[in-house]
C-alpha cells in the first residue's frame, strides 16, 4: 500500500455497545476495504492475570492486555503486512479459539476497552470514537451477556461489575472520554452515532 491506512479506535466501557457498533458499521463498508483489530484478542492469559484483594483475577486493568503484542500487530498491518492471531474465547474450557488472519487494508478499526489508555496507540488513531453509555443500561446488558454467551453465574458477573469493571471505568477508561473526535451515545440506540461516523470514514476511502 502506498499510503498509510486510516486508523479509527473504538473505546468505551464494558458493555456500552462498542462491538455492535463495530459489527453495523461494517455492514456500511466496502467489502475489503477494512482490517479489524480487536483488543480482546490480546488479553493475556488467565494465570497472568493481576488479582484481587479477594484471589479473583481481574481483566478490567490495563495491565490485562498485551498491549506490546498488540502495538506491535498494529505496526506491521500499517506497514502493509497482514497478522495472525488465536481468537480469545473468555476462558471457556468448551472452546478452541480459531486462527485469525487480518490483511492489510486501507481502513483499519481497532477496537476494546483501554485504547486511548497507551500512549503509542492513542496518538496512532486518526479518528478516536468513544462509545457511551448510562451505567445501569450497561450493567443490565453485561448481566445478560456474561450470562447467556460466556456461562458465568449471576453472583460472579455481579462481582466482577462492582469491583473490577466500575473501578476500571472511572480510572482508566472515562478521562480519555473528552479526548474522542466522536461521542457515540448509545443510551438507547446508536443510529444517529452510527451515520456521522460511516459517513466520516466512507468520505476518508474515498479520497484515499
Amino acid at each position: 500500500m502506498s499510503r498509510k491506512p486510516y486508523l479509527v479506535g473504538i473505546m468505551g466501557g464494558s458493555a456500552s455497545g462498542k462491538t455492535s457498533l463495530l459489527r453495523d458499521l461494517l455492514a456500511k463498508l466496502p467489502v475489503g476495504a477494512c482490517a479489524v483489530v480487536s483488543q480482546d484478542n490480546y488479553y493475556r492469559p488467565i494465570h497472568e492475570q493481576e488479582r484481587d484483594a479477594n484471589g479473583q483475577p481481574n481483566f478490567d486493568l490495563p495491565t490485562s492486555i498485551d498491549h506490546v503484542r498488540f502495538h506491535d500487530d498494529l505496526g506491521k498491518l500499517l506497514r502493509g503486512e497482514a497478522i495472525s492471531k488465536t481468537e480469545y474465547t473468555y476462558n471457556r474450557r468448551d472452546r478452541q479459539g480459531r486462527l485469525i488472519t487480518i490483511e492489510p487494508a486501507p481502513l483499519v478499526i481497532l477496537e476494546g476497552l483501554f485504547l486511548f489508555h497507551y500512549d503509542e496507540i492513542r496518538t496512532l488513531c486518526d479518528l478516536r470514537v468513544f462509545v457511551e453509555a448510562h451505567k445501569d443500561v450497561c450493567k443490565q446488558r453485561r448481566l445478560q451477556r456474561d450470562m447467556h454467551e460466556r456461562g458465568y453465574p449471576a453472583d460472579h458477573v455481579e462481582y466482577q461489575w462492582e469491583q473490577h469493571v466500575l473501578p476500571a471505568y472511572r480510572q482508566f477508561i472515562l478521562p480519555y472520554r473528552d479526548d474522542a473526535h466522536i461521542i457515540v451515545a448509545n443510551h438507547v440506540n446508536y443510529a444517529k452515532g452510527l451515520e456521522v461516523v460511516a459517513d466520516h470514514v466512507l468520505a476518508k476511502l474515498s479520497i484515499s
